[in-house]
C-alpha cells in the first residue's frame, strides 16, 4: 500500500478517524473509526481514534503520508464564551461599533430583545488617536505615545489576546501595523490580530466582529494545535498536518493558528466536500447535503458538483434559527443551515406542553441515558432506540451497547407524562418534530437560495442521517436519497477530498460607469499572489487553479451578488460583459434586472487550490441476488404510529446490484439505514445504497 492519509473530524459527541490507502490499480482501501470527544482535552480523543484506525489498518503512524484535520472547537468557544480574554484597540470615537452594529433588529416587534453581547467589554474597548479617509490618505496620524500608554492597562486587566481595527484600515494598513509593532515591542508574545489581515473588508462592524472573534478563540486554537501536534510527533507521526477551512479548502497549522476564525465550520465543510464528490461520482448534479451527527444537523444544496459558497456567517445566535441574532463573521464558508437536531440533542416539553428538541445536547459526556454514562434526559438516540430503530447490542458495531430501559425511563419521565404517553409514542413524537425541524431548515435553505427541491437527491450521512434521511425526504418532496460507504464518518472522508487552497477577499469600490480597469486589475494580481504564497506552503508543487469573484450591487441597494470575473488581466471591453452576467444572476434571485441602473463592486475574491483529481461517473450494474436478513426487529413506524415487523440486512453481505423493498433496515458498524414503508433500496456499483420511493 501506499499515499495512506489520514482525516480526523471532531465533533460534539464523536470524534470520527478515517484512513484512506492506494492499493494499486486505481483501487483505494479505507478504515474508519468512531470514538467519543474528549472536550476538557480534545486532542486525548483524536490520539485514541488515531490509535484505534492504525491499529485495523494493521498500520504504523509513520505509514501515514498526510494527516487532515476539522473541529468546531472554534465554534463552541464562541458559542460558550469560553475563549481568551480579549481586547481592542480601534480608532478614537469608535470603541461602540461592537455593540452598535448596524442597529437593526432581528425582530421588529419584540420589546425586550436580546442582543449578542460583544466578545469584548467596553472596559477592554481601548481609543487611540489616528484617521484615515475613505481612500486610505492620512488625516490624523496614529498617537503612538497613546498606543504604548495602553500596555500597563492591558497587563493589569489580564488581557491574553488583541484585536486591533481602525476606521478605513482595510483600505491602508499602515497605522494597523504600526500600532501593533509598537505592542509587540514591549509585549512580543502577546497575541495580536489585524482587521487588515483577517478581514479587509469595508463595513467597521463586520470586520471588526471578525478581528475580535479571531483574536478570542486565537490562544485556545494555537495551543490546542500545539498539543496536537506534539502529541502525533510523540507517537510516532512524521507526516505534514494540514486543517480544514470553513470555506473548503485545506491550509498549513501555522496559518490555521494565525487565522484559526477560519475554521468555525470547518467539519461541516467537510461533509458538503464529501457529497460533492458522491454527487460527481453518481452523476448528479442537483443533490441536498444531509448530515445528521451527534449534536447538529447540517443541510448544503449542491448544484452542478459544487457546494454554495458565502463570505458572510453568524455564530452564537440568541434567538434560534433568527438571522441577525449573532455575532457576524465575513469570512468564506460554504453556505449551509445548521440547527440543534444531532443524536444527542435533548427532548423536553416546553411551557405550552409541546415537544421541544434541542439546541442542548447531551454531548459526549454524559451523552443520552442509553449511553448509561449517567445521563438523565431524553436524547434523539434514546427515541431511535425505544422506536425499535437500533439494536441495542449491535449499536456501534457491538463496541458500545446500548441500555434500552434509562432510555424509555427518560422518555417517560420528561415527555410522556406531560402528555399521558408511553414510552414509545413519547419516542415517536421527539423523532417526527426533529424530523420536522431538519425538513423546515432545508425547505428555508432553498426558499432563502432561490431554489427548489424539484429533480433533486438527498445523500446522508453522518451517524444519524441515514437513519432519518428517508422520513426527512418523504416531508419535503424528495423521492431519492444515498447513502454512500463509509457515512458514519462522512466529513472525515470529505476532508480527503479536499484540495489544498485559500482565498483572499479585499474591497476597492468601483462603480462600472467609472470602472478603475487598472486598480482592479492591480488588487487582483496582488491577491492572487498572497494566496498562491498560502497554498503554496502546503501544495508540493501540484498544479493549482484560481477563482475570481467580484461582489456587486446596484447603487442604493444594501446587499451584493456574486459574479464570476475573467482569470486574467481585465481590459475594457470586459465591462459590459461582467454588467450583463450581474443583472442575468440578479434576475434569477429576483425576477428581473434593473434597468439604467448603475452597479458598484464593493469587494473581489480571489481562490488558488490544487486542482481535483478528476471523477467519472459509474457505471450502472447487472441485478443481482438480494442477500437473506440476518435479524428482525420491531419498529414503529413514525408516520402511521404502528409497529411491524423490519428485516434487518447486513450492508457488507448486500453485492451490488442487490435490492431490497422497505421497510427494512440495512446495518454496518457506524450506522444504519432506514428504508421506509414504500420504499426500495439498490446497492450500486460504488457500494452506495440507493433508496427509491414508490416508482421514482
Amino acid at each position: 500500500m501506499s499515499n495512506a492519509r489520514l482525516a480526523v473530524d471532531i465533533g460534539g459527541t464523536f470524534t470520527d478517524v478515517a484512513i484512506e490507502a492506494a492499493t494499486g490499480e486505481d483501487q483505494v482501501q479505507r478504515w474508519t473509526a468512531k470514538v467519543l470527544t474528549t472536550p476538557h482535552a480534545p486532542e486525548l480523543g483524536v490520539l485514541e481514534g488515531v490509535r484505534v484506525v492504525l491499529a485495523r489498518a494493521g498500520m504504523q503512524p509513520a505509514d501515514i503520508t498526510l494527516l487532515i484535520h476539522g473541529t468546531t472547537l472554534a465554534t463552541n468557544a464562541l458559542i460558550e464564551r469560553k475563549g481568551a480574554p480579549t481586547a481592542l484597540i480601534t480608532t478614537e470615537g469608535f470603541r461602540d461599533v461592537l455593540a452598535l452594529g448596524n442597529e437593526s433588529r432581528y425582530d421588529q416587534y419584540d420589546l425586550n430583545i436580546e442582543l449578542p453581547q460583544p466578545l469584548v467589554p467596553r472596559r477592554w474597548r481601548l481609543p487611540v488617536t489616528e484617521r484615515l479617509d475613505n481612500t486610505g490618505q492620512v488625516l490624523v496620524p496614529l498617537d503612538e505615545g497613546a498606543v504604548r500608554a495602553w500596555i500597563p492597562f492591558l497587563k493589569a486587566e489580564g488581557v491574553q489576546s488583541l484585536a486591533i481595527g481602525f476606521i478605513h484600515g482595510f483600505v491602508n494598513p499602515v497605522h494597523e501595523r504600526r500600532a501593533a509593532e509598537i505592542i509587540r515591542a514591549e509585549w512580543p508574545e502577546l497575541p495580536i490580530s489585524l482587521s487588515c489581515e483577517v478581514s479587509p473588508e469595508m463595513r467597521e462592524w463586520e470586520r471588526f466582529s471578525t478581528t475580535v472573534a479571531n483574536a478570542y478563540v486565537q490562544p485556545l486554537m494555537a495551543s490546542y494545535l500545539a498539543r496536537l501536534e506534539a502529541g502525533l510527533r510523540q507517537g510516532g507521526m512524521t507526516c505534514p498536518l494540514f486543517l480544514m477551512l470553513s470555506g473548503g479548502g485545506l491550509t498549513t497549522i501555522e496559518t490555521a493558528s494565525r487565522f484559526p476564525i477560519r475554521l468555525v465550520e470547518s467539519g461541516p465543510a467537510g461533509g458538503a466536500i464529501f457529497s460533492a464528490h458522491v454527487a460527481k461520482q453518481r452523476g448528479w448534479s442537483k443533490v441536498l447535503s444531509f448530515d445528521m451527527g451527534g449534536t447538529t444537523a447540517k443541510v448544503c444544496l449542491i448544484d452542478d458538483f459544487a457546494p454554495q459558497a458565502s463570505r458572510t456567517f453568524e455564530v452564537a445566535r440568541v434567538g434560534r434559527f433568527r438571522k441577525g441574532s449573532g455575532l457576524p463573521l465575513r469570512i468564506p464558508v460554504i453556505e449551509m443551515v445548521e440547527i440543534g437536531a444531532g443524536g444527542g440533542s435533548l427532548a423536553h416539553l416546553d411551557s405550552m406542553g409541546r415537544i421541544q428538541v434541542g439546541p442542548e445536547s447531551a454531548g459526549a459526556d454524559p451523552g443520552p441515558a442509553c449511553y448509561g454514562r449517567g445521563g438523565t434526559k431524553p436524547a434523539v438516540t434514546d427515541a431511535n432506540l425505544t422506536l425499535g430503530r437500533y439494536d441495542a447490542a449491535a449499536f456501534a458495531g457491538g463496541n458500545f451497547p446500548l441500555k434500552t430501559a434509562p432510555a424509555e425511563a427518560a422518555l417517560v419521565e420528561h415527555v410522556g407524562k406531560g402528555l399521558g404517553l408511553e414510552a414509545g409514542m413519547a419516542a415517536l413524537g421527539v423523532v417526527e418534530m426533529v424530523d420536522e425541524n431538519m425538513a423546515n431548515a432545508a425547505r428555508v435553505h432553498a426558499i432563502e437560495s432561490a431554489k427548489s427541491y424539484e429533480g433533486r437527491a438527498i445523500i446522508a450521512f453522518g451517524g444519524g442521517g441515514p437513519v432519518h434521511g428517508y422520513r426527512v425526504a418523504e416531508k419535503i418532496g424528495v423521492r431519492k436519497l444515498l447513502v454512500p460507504s463509509g457515512a458514519g464518518v462522512g466529513s472525515a472522508i470529505g476532508f480527503l477530498r479536499a484540495p489544498v487552497g485559500y482565498e483572499v477577499v479585499k474591497s476597492l469600490y468601483t462603480r462600472f460607469a467609472s470602472f478603475d480597469v487598472a486598480g482592479v486589475n492591480a488588487l487582483l494580481a496582488a491577491m492572487s499572489a498572497e494566496a498562491a504564497k498560502v497554498v503554496a506552503e502546503g501544495s508540493f508543487g501540484a498544479p493549482t487553479v484560481e477563482h475570481r469573484i467580484g461582489y456587486m450591487r446596484y447603487v442604493g441597494q444594501g446587499h451584493e451578488i456574486a459574479v464570476a470575473l475573467p482569470v486574467r488581466p481585465l481590459v475594457e471591453a470586459d465591462i459590459a460583459a461582467i454588467r450583463a452576467a450581474y443583472d442575468a444572476e440578479y434576475t434569477r434571485f429576483y425576477d428581473r434586472p434593473v434597468p439604467g441602473s448603475d452597479v458598484e463592486v464593493l469587494s473581489f475574491a480571489v481562490t488558488v487550490a490544487t486542482v481535483v483529481d478528476a471523477v467519472q461517473a459509474a457505471a450502472e450494474v447487472a441485478n443481482a441476488p438480494a442477500p437473506k436478513p440476518i435479524r428482525s426487529q420491531q419498529v414503529r413506524d413514525t408516520a402511521t404510529g404502528l409497529v411491524a415487523t423490519w428485516q434487518v440486512y447486513d450492508r457488507t453481505q448486500m453485492a451490488p446490484g442487490a435490492e431490497v423493498p422497505g421497510p427494512c433496515i440495512i446495518a454496518e458498524d457506524e450506522t444504519s439505514t432506514l428504508v421506509g414503508p414504500g420504499w426500495s433500496c439498490r446497492m450500486d456499483g460504488l457500494g452506495y445504497l440507493e433508496l427509491t420511493k414508490g416508482d421514482a
